[in-house]
C-alpha cells in the first residue's frame, strides 16, 4: 500500500510517500521558521497561506524523488488536528480532494499520534508496549502505549509545555525563534547553576507538568541579569538544565510506575541533545531501553502522517473506496487519550 501523508498543522509544510512493504520512499519539508522569525511566534494566517503555496508543489517534488505517480497512490492521510485550524484545513481540504479526485480512502490523523509512532521508523524500532514522553510545541505528556490506538494518558502539562518554556523564555532573552534551539545554542557556552531556576512539580507524587512558573523565574533573572552574553549563556544553560531535570525525573518515574522497560521520545524538544544524554544515563541506570527518531522527523513532518496513516489504514482494513474524501472535518483541540483501537 503506497501512502501519502500530508502535513500542515502549524509551521512546517511536510509531504511524504510510505509504502507498507518498501518504507518511506521520499519526503520533503518547508519550515516557515525565517516567515515567522520577526514576530517571535507563529501568525496563523501567514502560516495557512503558505501552506497553500507549498503543498502541491511538494507534493510533486516528493512523487518525483520516489519515482511514483500520483494515479500509484492508494490512500491519503492528513493531519486533521490538533493545530491552527486555518493550517489543518489546508492540508485536509487537498488531502480529502486527492482522495476524491482517485477514488482513495484518506484518513485524518492525530497530529500526536505521528510524533508518537515516529520512532517506529528509525531502526531499531521498539516493540509495543512502551511508555512515550511527547514534548512537541504546546504539549508535554507521558502515555503508556500498548498499541497503535492503545493509548493511557500517565500526566501530562498543567500549564505551559516544555516547548513553550523555551520559546517564551528565548523571547525574553533576545534570541530567535523557535527558542529550543536558540537556547541550546547559547547554552553551549554557559554554565548551569550561576543563575538557579526552580525544578516545577519535581517532587510532586503524580506525573503531571508545570512550565509557567519557571518562565515567570527566568523573567525575574533576566530584570537583574548583568550585562555581557556570558551571563545570558549561564541562564540558559541554567533553563535548560531545569527543563531537562523535569523531564527525566518524571519520564523515569513513569518508567517505574508502569513497570515497563521501553521508553519512546518524540517530538521536537526530543531533539534537544542534552535531554537526550541525560535520558540515556538514567534509562542505562534502571535497565530500560530508550527510542528515538531520526533528528529529522522530531519537529513536524510528513513521514510520520504517511507512516500513521499506513498503520491506520493496515489496522483498519475496511473497504471505503472513496474514504471521507466528499467531506472533512479538522479537529484544532483533539485529545489523544481520545484515539481508540480501530
Amino acid at each position: 500500500m503506497l501512502v501519502l501523508g500530508i502535513e500542515t498543522s502549524c509551521d512546517e509544510t511536510g509531504i511524504a510517500l510510505y509504502d507498507t512493504g518498501r518504507g518511506l520512499l521520499a519526503h520533503a519539508l518547508h519550515s516557515q521558521v525565517a516567515l515567522h522569525a520577526d514576530y517571535g511566534g507563529v501568525v496563523p494566517e501567514l502560516a495557512s497561506r503558505d501552506h497553500i503555496r507549498r503543498v502541491l508543489p511538494l507534493t510533486r517534488e516528493v512523487l518525483r524523488g520516489a519515482g511514483a505517480t500520483l494515479a500509484e497512490v492508494n490512500a491519503v492521510a492528513y493531519t486533521a488536528g490538533p493545530g491552527l485550524a486555518g493550517a489543518l484545513l489546508v492540508g485536509a481540504g487537498v488531502g480529502t480532494s486527492l482522495a476524491y479526485a482517485l477514488g482513495i480512502p484518506a484518513i485524518g490523523i492525530h497530529h500526536l499520534e505521528g510524533h508518537l509512532l515516529s520512532p517506529l521508523l528509525a531502526d531499531p524500532a521498539p516493540q509495543f508496549p512502551f511508555v512515550a514522553l511527547l514534548v512537541s510545541g504546546g504539549h508535554t505528556q507521558l502515555m503508556r502505549v500498548g498499541g497503535v490506538g492503545d493509548y493511557t494518558l500517565l500526566g501530562e502539562t498543567l500549564d505551559d509545555a516544555a516547548g513553550e518554556a523555551f520559546d517564551k523564555s528565548a523571547k525574553l532573552l533576545d534570541l530567535g525563534y523557535p527558542g529550543g534551539p536558540a537556547i541550546a545554542a547559547l547554552a553551549a557556552s554557559g554554565h548551569a547553576g550561576k543563575y538557579p531556576l526552580p525544578r516545577p512539580m519535581l517532587r510532586s507524587d503524580n506525573l503531571d507538568f508545570s512550565f509557567s512558573g519557571l518562565k515567570t523565574a527566568v523573567l525575574t533573572a533576566v530584570r537583574d541579569l548583568p550585562p555581557g552574553t556570558q551571563a545570558r549563556a549561564d541562564l540558559a544553560a541554567e533553563l535548560q538544565a531545569a527543563i531537562v531535570d523535569v523531564l527525566v525525573g518524571k519520564t523515569i518515574a513513569a518508567m517505574e510506575q508502569t513497570g515497563l522497560t521501553r521508553l519512546v521520545v518524540a517530538g521536537g524538544v526530543g531533539a534537544n541533545r542534552l535531554l537526550r544524554m541525560q535520558l540515556d544515563a538514567a534509562a542505562q541506570r534502571c535497565g530500560c531501553t530508550v527510542f528515538y527518531p531520526p533528528f529529522e522527523f522530531c519537529t513536524d513532518n510528513g513521514a510520520m502522517i504517511a507512516f500513521a496513516g499506513a498503520l491506520r489504514l493496515q489496522q483498519d482494513k475496511k473497504e471505503n473506496p472513496r474514504g471521507n474524501g466528499a467531506g472533512f472535518t479538522v479537529r484544532p483541540r483533539w485529545d489523544l487519550a481520545s484515539l481508540v483501537a480501530g
